[in-house]
């Protein structure tokens, strides 16, 4: 079997597969990466048990088809160090050796067989399809990843809920502290459904997702797996079950008071205001008059303060709250519009932060927890 393929495109699909491989593998042949050649294409599998990775590459030079697998870190590092040039692979049988011919020399590497390579398993019973522009699902993975949690006792939180409506599709992850619901107009269905993608596939995603791509992506799932076709591959991921809190129920409807302010002039005072909080806690203090929201910090401990006043479009009452400072710059900095909006109620309530100006056909709220002022 013999092939030739670019150096440089051979690198990118091994960049994006190798995320999948984890550092230590239960079975020794998820080490290594499945290369198969079928109808014109060099298909290129990574795994880690719980989630397979396929990337496509097409072939206009090769000869016969086949698979056989070869070990992750010493191809990669190999066609890492090339500078771009056609790499010509010829493999024999049976015993799978595999040198790889460039234009100054050539490696040679000890393959082994594919028939221990896990097979992808297609997804069945009871089956969804969601479909959405590339460019879409990856702002909102984007968006979103930054809110999930760490939690052993509570697996569902560290996922991106998809939760598939009537409406739209929303894309929800939380902490307990805050949250992020991202709502999508154009994808929705008249019979409701719902998973819960974890971290790794999501940002397998992602990494492989253009922002300015409007290719529809297809996602096809059940209760247990979910299957993501993207272009030039397709990634295959285990689900985390459970039930996901009702998100709904935690949204403020009635917040009176609503300020409008710059996000970037937010994010700088509070880079300023933050160092001097305490190191805990980072509660960070805001304190709302007309047209001012001035941010205030203190560490009793070390007789550390700081507090800057920002100019705001503010009519409310006066008014002030407690936030975890790193967590309001998270929300800023998850945001792209220029200004803010942020809806509050009392001290006790949670705040609500949105972009002044929506995406078109979304609508994005992102929500965190007070904190109790000592006064």
């Amino acid at each position: 079997m013999r092939f030739t393929l670019s150096s440089s495109a051979l690198s990118t699909k091994l960049g994006i597969l190798s995320k999948v491989i984890n550092t230590k593998n239960s079975l020794s042949i998820l080490d290594s990466y499945l290369f198969e050649i079928r109808g014109g294409q060099l298909i290129i599998t990574a795994s880690d048990n719980a989630n397979m990775m396929k990337c496509y590459v097409a072939l206009s030079d090769y000869e016969g088809e086949g698979a056989f697998c070869i070990p992750n870190r010493i191809i990669q590092a190999a066609v890492k160090e090339l500078p771009e040039q056609p790499l010509t692979f010829e493999v024999s049988s049976p015993d799978n050796s595999v040198k790889v011919i460039y234009q100054n020399g050539s490696y040679r590497v000890a393959g082994q067989s594919a028939d221990d390579y896990p097979n992808l398993q297609p997804i069945e019973n009871d089956v969804t399809e969601i479909s959405i522009p590339a460019s879409t699902l990856a702002s909102n993975i984007q968006r979103t990843m930054f809110a999930t949690a760490n939690d052993e006792l509570r697996m569902v939180m560290n996922g991106l809920y998809f939760d598939l409506r009537e409406d739209s599709l929303n894309i929800v992850a939380s902490d307990g502290h805050k949250m992020v619901r991202n709502m999508i107009f154009s994808c929705k269905s008249t019979n409701p459904s719902s998973f819960i993608l974890p971290k790794k596939p999501a940002g397998l995603l992602r990494s492989v997702l253009d922002i300015n791509d409007e290719t529809e992506i297809i996602i096809r799932f059940n209760s247990n797996n979910a299957e993501i076709k993207f272009p030039d591959g397709i990634l295959s991921c285990r689900l985390i079950e459970g039930r996901y809190p009702n998100y709904s129920s935690v949204i403020p409807t009635d917040n009176p008071n609503v300020v409008n302010i710059d996000r970037k002039g937010m994010m700088s005072a509070l880079r300023r205001v933050l160092p001097f909080a305490s190191e805990s806690t980072q509660l960070v203090k805001l304190r709302l008059s007309p047209n001012n929201l001035e941010l205030s910090s203190e560490d009793l401990d070390f007789a550390t303060a700081a507090h800057e006043d920002l100019v705001c479009d503010y009519n409310g009452a006066q008014m002030s709250i407690g936030f975890k400072g790193s967590a309001v710059f998270d929300i800023l900095n998850n945001l792209s519009s220029d200004n803010v909006t942020i809806e509050l109620g009392d001290p006790s309530r949670a705040g609500v932060i949105r972009p002044a100006e929506q995406p078109e056909n979304e609508d994005i709220l992102m929500l965190i927890m007070p904190m109790l002022l000592s006064e």
